[in-house]
């Protein structure tokens, strides 16, 4: 049985490995990667629930459901950060991806002013393109996260950081996107990405970020 489950691992992967057009570098899909932990899964699980005679089978079989359902997650955050990618392309907005989780971080010089929370009306554009994918990937829950540099009161800084994931979340509401899917929470200073020593990296940790996760 192990060494058909390896095979059939291999082969998923194998399958699903491909050229990303942002890197230029080979690599395995997060779809393919679910799908090889589904079919090692599904495998056991056929493995334990067929006679000894069947046993084959039941292990094809489960490898087989599991591959589907553990590749469908991917497939679909695949396709929904494709569309990210190619809509924000140019916008200063970054998109990162780990796991089956996407990642928006938006630069607070592009979203608002200094010290503000209504978001700069030049920025409306790109969080109309992001509200049109949220609005078609609909399995998708969001976490909107306001952040800050260390400049200032804390107070002032966690209110500003609520105040501004706030506003983007109302924003994206306002675009279409269903509330029940959004969560939004500041964070103030906790979470710096760069050094508050420097300019650059007060203005980096000057941010908002969108978490989009998965309903499974």
């Amino acid at each position: 049985m192990r060494k058909l489950t390896v095979a059939l691992l291999a082969l998923v992967l194998a399958a699903c490995t491909t050229l990303d057009p942002y890197t230029g570098e080979t690599k395995t899909s997060n779809a393919a990667k679910g799908a090889g932990v589904g079919a090692v899964a599904g495998a056991v699980v056929g493995a334990a629930t067929s006679s000894k005679s069947d046993r084959k089978k039941g292990v094809l079989t489960g490898a087989v459901a599991g591959a589907a359902i553990g590749g469908g997650v991917g497939v679909y955050m695949d396709n929904q950060e494709k569309a990210l990618r190619e809509r924000l392309a140019g916008s200063g907005v970054q998109v990162r991806r780990e796991g089956n989780n996407i990642q928006l971080i938006m630069p607070g010089n592009i979203t608002f002013a200094t010290n503000r929370s209504d978001i700069r009306s030049d920025f409306y554009p790109v969080l109309d393109s992001v509200a049109q994918v949220l609005a078609e990937f609909k399995k998708t829950r969001i976490k909107v996260s306001g952040h800050t540099d260390n400049t200032g009161g804390a107070d002032l800084n966690q209110r500003l950081s609520e105040d501004r994931a706030a506003s983007v979340k109302n924003y994206l509401i306002g675009k279409g996107v269903a509330s029940g899917r959004i969560n939004s929470i500041g964070y103030s200073y906790r979470y710096p990405i760069a050094s508050n020593s420097t300019a650059s990296g007060r203005e980096a940790n000057r941010r908002v970020e969108l978490e989009l996760e998965p309903i499974e």
